[in-house]
């Protein structure tokens, strides 16, 4: 989400302004916000013409498209390692680019690499999460506050005893 506010939304905007002489080319561009935004499964034929006609007339856009369909299958890497080659590759291609939103972009998110190649061992989305840090507050408020840490812990282990793979 944030890259489609910080990235696509500003090189969207910074081509539409670049095309002020030709009105109907600008509000063409304008108009593409949600159809760029939108996840490509999600479209209908309509909308992926549409697509495909705005990124085969503006290069910027899309690199940035195509960067950004790159970057969310570094989420679902089968090993570290693999997480770790793809995002060199992104982070180089980003570079050559010299798209600044992008290359902005980039730089606000290699501090959380570690996190993001991590996700390729521990498949874990914020829903999940949300349901263990509910069960944990459930074992808290049945036991009133337990004195003992230990049995605490002991509890809340018993109650995820793990996913077999």
């Amino acid at each position: 989400a944030k890259y489609g506010r910080e990235v696509m939304d500003r090189v969207r905007v910074d081509q539409a302004n670049q095309l002020k002489e030709d009105k109907k080319a600008r509000r063409w561009i304008k108009r593409s916000r949600w159809i760029l935004l939108k996840n490509r499964d999600n479209l209908d034929a309509n909308q992926q013409s549409y697509l495909d006609e705005i990124l085969s007339v503006n290069h910027d856009l899309m690199v940035t498209h195509l960067l950004g369909e790159q970057l969310k299958e570094l989420w679902y890497c089968d090993s570290e390692t693999q997480a770790i080659e793809l995002w060199d590759v992104w982070w180089q291609q980003v570079n050559e680019s010299g798209i600044k939103p992008l290359i902005s972009f980039a730089r606000k998110l290699k501090p959380y690499l570690h996190g993001i190649v991590s996700s390729a061992l521990y498949r874990l989305n914020t829903c999940t999460l949300e349901g263990i840090n509910n069960k944990i507050k459930l074992i808290k408020r049945m036991g009133y506050g337990y004195r003992d840490t230990d049995y605490f812990f002991m509890k809340i282990k018993a109650a995820f005893p793990g996913k077999p793979r």
